[in-house]
């Protein structure tokens, strides 16, 4: 039966197609070190299954175990585990230390994370990047709130992209579940600050979760980021949805007042 996440539920397996063998490799050996790391009473792992001949992907497909729940979870939850999480991933290699970096996948119910998108609006959110964007999409707000960054110091390592969108709830367990991993080698608080600003952007959230998450390191640089990689993402995709553009507007009013 369809699990709801493109792959097929046989009992307490889950298969799902592969488009890139690479990828999908790195994340199942990822998922699989996750799982042996992190405390099974903070986070719950879809830990991939591995065939018998040792290999990650068969045919086109991989294999993890399913993770009873709904997807979703309360934003405080969210950005909790971010930062655990993100405690863990520092421990692990970076994705271009073990096999090519990965880009992101696809994701059509996320604007802009997909290859080559992806990847371009992190590295204009970051001033690495250098392009003009759609002003109707996002662009316009992108100019302005662009010249508010400042350096930051804080190191970079392994964290999660899309951990909002990839964490799931159990009614039956207090302890949040991780699906699926969206590599990018950025500041821990990079990867923390994309799950408060996808929340705002969901209506999970208001400026009351910005604010008490202020003692993170270089927090308000983090979330200008993370939005400002949202807005590029959001501009760079064709037919992005413009109630997604009035959600990200209203988050940067949030943002601004922290800077």
């Amino acid at each position: 039966m369809p699990d709801g996440r493109g792959g097929w539920r046989c009992g307490g397996v889950v298969l799902e197609p592969v488009r890139d063998r690479a990828h999908a490799v790195w994340v199942s050996r990822t998922m699989a070190a996750l799982d042996s790391a992190v405390e099974h009473t903070e986070l719950r792992i879809a830990r991939p299954v591995v065939a018998g001949d040792g290999r990650w992907v068969i045919g086109g497909w991989r294999a993890r175990r399913h993770l009873a729940g709904d997807v979703g979870v309360d934003a405080e939850c969210g950005v909790l585990t971010a930062v655990r999480l993100h405690q863990t991933t520092a421990t692990l290699p970076h994705p271009d230390t073990t096999l090519p970096r990965p880009d992101p996948l696809p994701r059509p119910d996320i604007p802009g994370a997909g290859d080559a998108t992806a990847t371009l609006a992190e590295r204009l959110a970051w001033g690495e990047a250098h392009r003009s964007l759609d002003e109707e999409r996002g662009g316009r707000l992108f100019e302005i709130l662009a010249p508010s960054r400042r350096p930051t110091s804080s190191p970079d390592q392994l964290v999660h992209g899309d951990l909002f969108g990839m964490l799931c709830s159990d009614g039956d367990s207090s302890v949040p579940g991780l699906v699926d991993f969206t590599p990018h080698v950025r500041p821990a608080e990079w990867g923390t600050a994309l799950v408060a600003v996808d929340a705002l952007v969901h209506g999970a959230a208001d400026g009351t979760l910005l604010r008490h998450w202020s003692h993170l390191p270089e927090w308000p640089q983090m979330l200008l980021r993370a939005l400002l990689y949202r807005l590029a993402g959001h501009a760079l995709t064709p037919h992005s949805p413009e109630t997604t553009l009035d959600a990200l507007r209203r988050t940067a009013t949030e943002i601004t007042d922290l800077l």
